[in-house]
């Protein structure tokens, strides 16, 4: 069955404008007090708990979410104006980001209500940060392979197995992972699998860490020895819990994190090429806007769907797929235009930091959220190609 592919030509509304000048100044204030330094690689990944608690404060985390639970029933729009000017801005926003993007919707819509009441405002003010269990070694971003068992109990269940790649898990307060209740069937290889909210205090879990040739400390192995979730943390449908995950993962793979990760080189080329860059450097320059124009208006365009209520679940895979290639490849292409500059230029030395900080980080960035080839099987599936 195929899908119909959209992109409409989505425009920011006015009290978006308003919005970013006030998120600007308020990143301005962060800057100007030492929080952090936007020319630095790496402070995108940083867990600041004392920034997130701020920025909860402002009302910028689970801005599209009911007032009931913290929220500000704001529009997914709005959201997007916040997340991007917080990533050019090279803002610590890792301890509650996966929350705001992905996890509290779920929780929003799977979580029994007494949950609903205790963790979502407790986001909402920047004290909670999550991590989701998907990938497991052997399986990769092959949802459906996931072998790690959830088997039932007196009053709960017991997980044993390991999930991989689990970005937040050593500073986490809560996963959101994906586990099999059930076999897979021949029919149906996507059957078995069920959706729980995982409290990362509990007995039985050990947080292995995986370091990055940067030196930074993200991903890990989470390994699961009897450990106990009770029958109230499971969310949604038992076995059903592929369509939550393929819903999640359009909040995930969609919004301007993914093709903004390394854009502080790209920002810090234009300070060293200055106003008068030779046509070669221009012309270079001129080509690595237009392509971030792009994928800004389909992101933009996605985030526009889920205002509608829609689920965009290929289009969000296309702007994962073209947008961490291009954010991925962006430092090589820096580089390359960067190799005529004077030695003298003023940032020469912070951006050649950049660039070799840039370069160690890219090959992370086509991995976490889903792999290409995952992800072009997705597309290739809803486009009725598979």
């Amino acid at each position: 069955m195929s899908t119909d592919l959209h992109f409409d030509q989505i425009r920011l509304p006015p009290e978006c404008d308003a919005l970013r000048q006030e998120v600007r100044a308020f990143l301005a204030e962060e800057v100007a007090a030492g929080t952090f330094m936007p020319d630095r690689p790496g402070h995108g990944d940083s867990h600041n708990r004392a920034f997130s608690k701020r920025v909860g404060a402002k009302g910028w985390i689970g801005m599209t979410w009911p007032k009931k639970y913290g929220g500000q029933e704001r529009s997914f729009l709005e959201r997007y104006v916040v997340t991007e000017e917080f990533r050019v801005a090279n803002a610590p926003v890792r301890l509650h980001f996966v929350a705001d993007r992905q996890s509290g919707p779920i929780l929003l819509k799977y979580a029994p209500e007494h949950i609903k009441q205790d963790i979502l405002p407790r986001i909402c003010r920047g004290e909670l940060c999550f991590v989701i269990g998907m990938s497991e070694p052997g399986s990769g971003s092959d949802l459906f392979a996931a072998k790690t068992k959830a088997t039932k109990a007196d009053g709960g269940w017991r997980i044993n197995g390991t999930k991989i790649w689990t970005s937040n898990a050593h500073v986490a307060d809560y996963m959101l992972g994906l586990f099999r209740t059930s076999p897979p069937t021949k029919e149906n290889r996507r059957h078995g699998l069920t959706q729980f909210l995982v409290d990362m205090k509990s007995p039985g879990m050990t947080v292995n860490p995986i370091y990055q040739m940067t030196g930074q400390h993200d991903f890990n192995e989470v390994v699961f020895n009897d450990t106990f979730v009770p029958d109230d943390h499971v969310l949604g449908e038992i076995d059903g819990a592929w369509k939550q995950a393929t819903s999640e993962l359009a909040y995930e793979r969609s919004g301007p994190e993914r093709f903004l990760e390394t854009y502080y080189v790209l920002a810090e080329l234009v300070r060293a090429l200055g106003p008068n860059p030779d046509l070669r450097s221009a012309e270079g320059l001129g080509r690595l806007v237009a392509q971030l124009h792009t994928l800004r208006r389909m992101s933009i365009s996605v985030a526009g769907m889920l205002q509608a209520g829609q689920e965009p679940v290929v289009e969000a895979s296309i702007v994962k797929d073209v947008g961490t290639i291009w954010e991925q490849k962006l430092p090589e292409r820096v580089r390359d235009l960067s190799a005529f500059l004077a030695p003298e230029a003023g940032n020469r030395v912070t951006l050649d930091e950049q660039i070799a900080f840039a370069l160690k980080v890219a090959p992370k960035l086509t991995i976490q959220g889903g792999t290409t080839e995952i992800l072009r099987g997705i597309i290739a599936r809803g486009l009725g190609l598979r």
